[in-house]
């Protein structure tokens, strides 16, 4: 089990939103046009070290979002090496590996957000809002772009579904981010989160992973 602290060097946080197919089914709502990016602080990183482990690393939900969060359970690409204005066919060779990643969420603060243009990062960047697994290498996941993703909250299954169905690919997304901004080594990039994600409180677990048992993490969450 790689255990490498990727995160501990990591400078940017780049989230990708709406982007599984289901999720534009069950809303009735046409493809973007290009990939929705937000961004989270480093801040909110969370080492989760083990996915078994009797103590579970503990998400805090802040006292302004009212005792509930949603989660939204995703595969993190890690950026091994500087890259900017890559193209599609070049995008894969710039990843460093993979990780099992939760983008836990303030969606009544979003949800405000939205209708008004405002920005989405007060209600993504709080402390422990971005669970990260260990280092997955790439020879441990060589098919990143079929590789299934789930997400238990209490032990009843809340999402389960296949990086196959993301609208807009790993290397698609890399090449979009590269056009505006430098990507470097150890940055983190969250696919997207299949349907399902809601809402959980304090006491909720939650248990998340990767593929059959690639790599799999357990939190609790708590009130701040």
């Amino acid at each position: 089990m790689p255990t490498t602290k990727f995160f501990q060097s990591t400078r940017k946080i780049i989230g990708a939103g709406v982007n599984y197919k289901e999720i534009l089914r069950l809303t009735n709502a046409p493809k973007p046009d290009a990939p929705v990016i937000f961004f989270k602080p480093i801040s909110s990183l969370l080492d989760v070290a083990s996915g078994t482990s009797a103590t579970s690393p503990t998400i805090r939900i802040p006292r302004v979002f009212g005792g509930v969060i949603n989660f939204e359970a995703e595969l993190g690409v890690i950026i091994g090496r500087r890259c900017s204005n890559v193209t599609t066919d070049q995008a894969m060779s710039y990843i460093g590996g993979y990780c099992l990643a939760l983008d836990m969420t303030g969606m009544d603060f979003i949800l405000d957000a939205r209708p008004k243009g405002l920005p989405w990062c007060l209600g993504k960047g709080f402390d422990t809002s971005t669970p990260v697994s260990w280092l997955i290498t790439r020879a441990e996941l060589p098919n990143p772009d079929d590789v299934r993703v789930w997400c238990d909250v209490n032990g009843v299954r809340k999402q389960d579904d296949s990086t196959r169905n993301l609208i807009f690919p790993i290397a698609e997304l890399i090449a979009y981010v590269s056009r505006y901004m430098t990507l470097e080594e150890n940055d983190l990039l969250l696919t997207g989160t299949p349907a399902g994600a809601g809402p959980v409180r304090h006491g909720d677990l939650i248990e998340c992973g990767l593929g059959d048992g690639l790599v799999t993490m357990r939190c609790t969450v708590a009130d701040e």
